[in-house]
């Protein structure tokens, strides 16, 4: 089946739905998820979106915060960019019906979190996400010219390559025309025709073992666009969230919202102490690369799995009121946060790295826009500030819509590209050969590109994820196409890109820390193993 959109939106994040909604009023639009629309990142951000909204704080330390949190990797147009806007996208998302918490005066309530100088988190409860993507949801559903494909899975996007043409990284102009996507209810792969594409599928948490990010983060768009010769930048600086909810059996794991320790929390050993201070003077406060390698060189120092969260010293109503899901997700393990300390872990969060974009959102690729996760606009450089994704992708979201808006029309429809070649291809092997394969990579990604790597680990790493690419592309070739095989597909891919960005940084830099290059701007000391 042949799909004509003058947009399509391939993710369901905020970074999508908001482009969706900015452009819905000029042309139609197709929203395309591989679940519903709710299942993605931004409905588990916690924590909250950052802007500048009291009077003691300003643009400047917002910015400065920015760029020091990303070790000098920042770029400074991208940083201003987003922090100037960041109001105006605010009091849009609330046009849109997000509700934000305000305190008795109604002023808004302004949490703190670290690498911040300032209090400048909105937020709902600790659940700000969940409330954004409903709001958006509720937003979008109105909207007669949108219209949502859920359970639809794009395979791949559609480029000169599938008019015959031969491409390379060196082709001058590689055009976007839509998308091949696998309808997961009927099984056959439909073909999305755009005038306009928006890249917006999310992270990459699911190469790792231990991950914050739904299961679905699989690095669909990164891999996507990679293979189409699109250019991918900054993969190496995978970023891991201090303070995951430890549960050996648990994936993906919880979320403690960075939050807790703007609130006041203490981070401490297994036998209660505070260690911190041995790492940087804002202690439990600082930025999140410090305090994961922090975590992660006292758990292998003392052969720990876990460290331990307090804020048992808070008044408990306020505790329980803040952090209501927190409080719950603890005590139905039997943890009474008001009493009891979180036993915590770091994490896969967040890719700073992805499909490399410019002010307006577009890709290398021409009429392929990306944004959000997926996306590299360079806020974050060397490692993202807390807080400052959501507000980067309405921010980008508003500039890709007002870039295309310019353009679209000058775009006509691909109507040459033929259909989906499924000629040879028999029903996919046993899943166990899919699952196996899934948990080898993100044991390899684990252990040897985590938070801590090596030049050996590297090469391991790359060295073992050749044999299961190789295994998994012939596969691919000889099978019917199903989502477990995309998945894994896009994962080896996006793992290789990972690997393959860290080999080429000779420096330790941010979330990218290689024992082999010590001289380096990161202050906090790994033993060598």
């Amino acid at each position: 089946m042949t799909h004509k959109y003058d947009f399509l939106v391939i993710g369901s994040g905020i970074a999508g739905m908001s482009f969706a909604l900015k452009v819905a009023a000029h042309g139609k639009v197709a929203i395309v998820t591989k679940n519903l629309l709710e299942d993605g990142n931004t409905f588990y951000a916690q924590g909250g979106i950052a802007t500048v909204s009291q009077k003691l704080d300003n643009f400047d330390k917002h910015i400065s915060d920015t760029c020091i949190a990303g070790a000098g990797l920042c770029d400074s147009k991208v940083v201003e960019k987003v922090i100037c806007e960041a109001p105006q996208q605010i009091k849009e998302l609330i046009d849109w019906g997000v509700l934000f918490d305000k305190n008795e005066k109604g002023d808004f309530d302004l949490h703190k979190e670290g690498g911040h100088s300032e209090s400048r988190i909105l937020h709902h409860k600790d659940s700000t996400g969940a409330e954004i993507q409903t709001s958006l949801i509720k937003a979008m559903k109105k909207h007669p010219n949108i219209d949502v494909y859920d359970y639809h899975f794009a395979i791949e996007i559609l480029t000169q390559h599938h008019l015959g043409e031969i491409i390379t990284r060196k082709t001058p102009h590689i055009e976007c025309y839509g998308a091949f996507v696998l309808n997961q209810k009927t099984n056959e792969i439909d073909k999305f025709l755009s005038r306009v594409t928006m890249m917006a599928t999310g992270g990459i948490g699911s190469i790792y073992q231990t991950t914050t990010n739904p299961l679905v983060a699989t690095g669909d768009g990164i891999a996507m666009v990679a293979r189409a010769k699109g250019k991918i930048k900054d993969m190496e600086f995978v970023q891991f969230h201090p303070t995951a909810f430890f549960h050996a059996h648990e994936r993906p794991s919880f979320l403690i919202t960075e939050a807790l320790r703007g609130y006041g929390g203490i981070l401490r050993t297994m036998d209660g102490a505070d260690f911190m201070g041995k790492y940087d003077k804002r202690e439990s406060l600082a930025p999140r690369d410090i305090v994961a390698r922090a975590i992660d060189n006292e758990m292998k120092s003392r052969g720990d799995d876990h460290v331990y969260l307090d804020i048992t010293h808070k008044d408990p109503e306020k505790t329980k009121n803040n952090f209501p899901a927190i409080y719950k997700k603890c005590l139905s393990h039997g943890i009474d946060i008001t009493k009891d300390y979180i036993p915590v872990a770091p994490a896969a969060h967040y890719s700073c790295g992805g499909i490399e974009v410019n002010l307006d959102a577009q890709s290398s690729i021409d009429r392929l826009y990306a944004n959000g996760e997926c996306a590299c606009t360079g806020l974050h450089g060397a490692n993202r500030l807390a807080s400052n994704s959501l507000i980067e992708a309405v921010v980008f979201a508003d500039a890709a819509a007002k870039h295309a808006l310019n353009t679209f029309r000058n775009y006509s429809f691909e109507e040459n590209i033929p259909p989906w070649d499924a000629e040879g291809t028999t029903l996919p092997e046993e899943m166990v050969l899919i699952n196996q394969t899934e948990k080898e990579v993100a044991q390899i990604m684990s252990s040897y590109v985590g938070i801590v790597r090596s030049n050996l680990r590297l090469q391991r790493a790359l060295a073992r994820l050749d044999i299961l690419f190789t295994e998994t592309e012939d596969l691919f070739h000889q099978s019917v196409v199903s989502r477990d095989i995309c998945e894994l597909r896009n994962i080896i891919k996006v793992s290789y890109e990972v690997i393959k960005h860290a080999m080429q940084r000779k420096e330790s830099r941010g979330l990218h820390y290689n024992i082999d290059y010590p001289a380096s701007i990161n202050k906090v000391k790994q033993e060598k193993k």
